[in-house]
C-alpha cells in the first residue's frame, strides 16, 4: 500500500470529518455522532495499517474490515472515497433513493466487505472471515468496528466466546467507546462497566487507548499483530461527535444532522480549527 506518514493522518481525518458533515447535512439525515467518533481509528486503519489496494479491492490477500456499527456509514464512505475506492462525487448522493450509498453500509460498494446495520452481527461475520483465512493459511488480518451500545447485544458475547475458542489471533475488534447510544448514555441504559475486563474473562487480549490519539491507535494495532493464539479487543475511548462543539457528548446527534445552515457552517469551522 502507499506510504502515508503519521503527519498525513491529522489532515486526512479533518477531511473525513468535513465529508461526514457534508453528507448528513445534504441528506438531512444520518448518524454524525458515531461517525465522527470513529474517524481517527478508520483513518489510521485505511491510510497506514491495513494491507489493501483500492485498485484491486478483491485481492484475496487483502486485510478485511467489517463495520459492525453499520449506521456509521458516513465515516466509512468518506474514508473509502478518499482512499481511492470510488469517486468522492458519489458522497453527495448519500441516502438518496437514486444513490448506491445507503444509510447503512452494504456489500456492493467497493471496499465494503459486508452489509451491516442490524447491530450485533458484524463480529460474527468478521469471525467467519478470520476462520476462513486460518483455514487457507492466509496471513491477512481481520478487523471489526463495534459500537459500545452494540455491546449490549447477546450475539456479540457469543461471538467473543467463539473467537477465543478458535484462537483467532488474526482478528482485532475495536470498540468505539463513546459512552452514548441511540436513546442516551450507555451506562444509564445498560451499564457495560469495564469492557476490557469482561473481554479478558472471555479469553481475549485487551488494550485500552485514547481513540483520538494517532500514536496510541497505531501502537495498539501493531501490538495486536504480535499477539498469538487469541483475538485482541481494543477499547478506544472516544468522544461522540468529536470535532463539532455542539455535537460532542450530545446524544441528540447520534442520528441527527445539523438542523440548519448556521449549524452546518459552524460544524465545518469547528473541524477546521481542530
Amino acid at each position: 500500500m502507499e506510504a502515508y506518514s503519521l503527519n498525513d493522518l491529522k489532515p486526512l481525518a479533518k477531511e473525513v470529518r468535513k465529508k461526514i458533515i457534508e453528507m448528513v447535512y445534504t441528506a438531512k439525515s444520518g448518524h454524525p455522532g458515531g461517525s465522527l467518533s470513529i474517524t481517527d481509528v478508520l483513518t489510521v486503519l485505511y491510510f497506514k495499517e491495513m494491507n489493501i489496494d483500492p485498485k484491486n479491492p478483491s485481492d484475496p490477500n487483502r486485510d478485511i474490515l467489517v463495520m459492525s456499527k453499520g449506521h456509521a456509514s458516513p465515516a466509512l464512505y468518506a474514508v473509502l472515497s478518499l482512499r481511492g475506492y470510488f469517486s468522492e462525487d458519489l458522497l453527495s448522493g448519500f441516502r438518496n433513493k437514486n444513490s448506491d450509498l445507503e444509510g447503512h453500509v452494504h456489500r456492493g460498494i467497493p471496499g465494503v466487505e459486508s452489509s451491516t446495520g442490524s447491530l450485533g452481527q458484524g463480529l460474527g461475520v468478521a469471525i467467519g472471515f478470520a476462520l476462513a483465512a486460518k483455514l487457507d493459511h492466509n496471513p491477512k488480518r481481520i478487523y471489526a468496528i463495534l459500537g459500545d451500545g452494540e455491546m449490549e447485544e447477546g450475539n456479540i458475547w457469543e461471538s467473543m466466546l467463539a473467537a477465543s475458542k478458535y484462537h483467532l489471533d488474526n482478528l482485532t475488534a475495536i470498540v468505539d467507546r463513546n459512552m452514548i447510544q441511540l436513546d442516551g448514555f450507555t451506562e444509564n441504559i445498560m451499564p457495560l462497566g469495564d469492557i476490557s475486563e469482561k473481554a479478558r474473562a472471555f479469553g481475549w487480549n485487551t488494550i485500552i487507548i485514547n481513540g483520538h490519539d494517532f500514536n496510541e491507535i497505531i501502537n495498539a494495532i501493531e501490538t495486536a499483530k504480535s499477539v498469538k493464539n487469541r483475538p485482541t479487543m481494543i477499547v478506544a475511548n472516544t468522544v461522540k461527535g468529536k470535532g463539532v462543539s455542539y455535537m460532542e457528548n450530545n446524544p441528540k446527534y447520534h442520528g441527527a444532522p445539523p438542523k440548519n445552515e448556521e449549524e452546518y457552517i459552524r460544524a465545518l469551522n469547528d473541524i477546521e480549527a481542530m
